[in-house]
């Protein structure tokens, strides 16, 4: 018996090397193969450079910012945009001065995905909370941003 003898607990070889399947199953060019990452910043990406032409004056210098799960956080904070207990987004105001920080709403990559049963309501959640928050910051009401 050699090395290629099946036994009991060895597994069956897959190729003549028995190293598997190597490479990629699908082209990098082929959307299949973007992450759910890099599939919701391009849905962030997509709102936000429509809000910027319209609103190009008043986001100059706001940053936009992904992370894949909240911080402990306390959803009582008014800066806090949340469902139930669970922070969906969270908007930093800016700070003047001399230790100046430009205002910064960030977005919560988990907690979106998991309340949207798929890409396209992902994409209409991402687009209503950057909304929610741009509003927030602008002082204004959020149907006056989406109906401009």
């Amino acid at each position: 018996t050699g090395p290629r003898a099946g036994g009991p607990g060895r597994r069956p070889w897959r190729d003549r090397h028995g190293r598997g399947l190597r490479g990629r199953l699908v082209p990098a060019s082929v959307p299949l193969s973007r992450t759910r990452a890099e599939i919701f910043d391009d849905l962030v990406l997509d709102t936000v450079e429509e809000l910027e032409r319209r609103y190009a004056r008043e986001l100059a210098g706001i940053e936009f910012a992904v992370e894949d799960v909240p911080p402990d956080l306390n959803v009582y904070d008014t800066d806090v945009l949340e469902d139930g207990d669970v922070p969906l987004a969270r908007l930093l105001p800016g700070r003047p001065g001399r230790t100046a920080m430009p205002a910064r709403i960030v977005l919560y990559r988990r907690p979106l995905e998991y309340r949207a049963a798929d890409r396209d309501e992902l994409a209409d959640l991402v687009h209503d909370v950057i909304i929610e928050q741009v509003a927030n910051l602008l002082g204004v009401d959020p149907e006056d941003i989406e109906n401009d």
